[in-house]
């Protein structure tokens, strides 16, 4: 198993209604038009992670875990990994419910998306500057 930690911030903007994803962005802010967006100024993009972590996202047999804390409230949300995963974006990482695979892709066959959040949590998340705690397992089957 191998784990990373990092943080994301909250933004007045955050509305947690997507079916599908869950991202969290490097972007210092967002409109509400990105439902799916849950974290923004997150201090990790997918592009970081190093060659291990990157081999072991390609394995489809990997669960790949992100917990998140904030304010007390916490989520945690698995999937898998796919050899489809490149892992080359600088900016977002997204888990997908389904198994569409991009460089922006985090996850497939997630089992949660935004909007499977519970309420509160995505309340916490809407205060500008709450700083969410996430850690990012891979666990190889």
């Amino acid at each position: 198993m191998r784990s990373v930690r990092f943080w994301a911030y909250g933004d007045g903007n955050i509305v947690g209604l997507h079916r599908t994803t869950l991202e969290i962005t490097r972007e210092d802010t967002l409109t509400k038009r990105g439902t799916c967006i849950v974290g923004v100024r997150s201090n990790l993009s997918l592009s970081e992670l190093d060659a291990e972590i990157r081999s072991l996202a390609k394995q489809p047999t990997t669960t790949i875990r992100l917990a998140m804390a904030v304010a007390g409230l916490s989520e945690e949300i698995v999937g898998r990994g796919s050899t489809g995963l490149t892992y080359s974006d600088n900016t977002s990482m997204v888990a997908r419910k389904s198994t569409y695979e991009c460089g922006r892709t985090l996850m497939v066959q997630a089992d949660k998306a935004a909007s499977d959040l519970s309420r509160a949590f995505v309340k916490a998340t809407k205060k500008p500057g709450a700083q969410i705690d996430c850690e990012l397992s891979f666990i190889s089957q």
